[in-house]
């Protein structure tokens, strides 16, 4: 493995070692990349629960497909289009249990402790109104700072259609922001 200066390898050397079947060049990748993942994962899904089973099933398709990862590429944005698209996957296989499981009126009893507060309710129930994607790019961008090329990278979409999404996500936030404000 080629190292830097401080003896640490680079991640396209972990990559690479990983491409080799070293479980523990892809171990040092998912430490690498477990939080970013998660926040890429956490935009789409909206729980907490959900947001660590896409990232596990993210990594382990991640796993699969590292011989098909071309090392002159940047890994992250490969890996973060992995996480999104299972965190999509998942998103579109509850949707679809959940649609025989419970009915609308039902509330659920467990709540993500990072949920709390008036105003995090508000914005996430702004939030469920937005299409997956728009809730993907609005929180990738203006929680997480990605880019709009990295959001598109991320989410497999044109630049400016992540720009397009961006303007009118934040453009319906504001409106039901403003109804759920004005509402009793």
């Amino acid at each position: 493995m080629r190292a830097p200066i401080d003896g640490a390898p680079t991640e396209r050397a972990i990559v690479i070692a990983a491409q080799h079947g070293s479980d523990e060049a892809f171990s040092a990748l998912v430490r690498l990349h477990q939080r970013r993942a998660y926040s890429v994962v956490r935009a789409i899904v909206l729980s907490h629960e959900d947001a660590e089973d896409a990232v596990q099933e993210g990594f382990l398709h991640a796993h699969r497909a590292l011989d098909r990862f071309r090392p002159d590429q940047p890994f992250g944005a490969w890996l973060y289009r992995i996480m999104a698209n299972a965190a999509l996957d998942l998103v579109r296989r509850r949707k679809v249990r959940d649609a025989d499981e419970l009915p609308d009126n039902i509330a659920i009893p467990f709540r993500d402790p990072a949920e709390s507060g008036e105003l995090r309710e508000r914005l996430t129930e702004a939030l469920r109104h937005l299409t997956d994607r728009q809730r993907a790019v609005i929180v990738l961008h203006d929680v997480e700072g990605f880019t709009h090329g990295e959001i598109g990278r991320t989410l497999g979409i044109p630049e400016g259609t992540a720009r397009s999404d961006l303007h009118h996500a934040r453009a319906t936030l504001r409106r039901l922001l403003q109804i759920i404000r004005s509402t009793p």
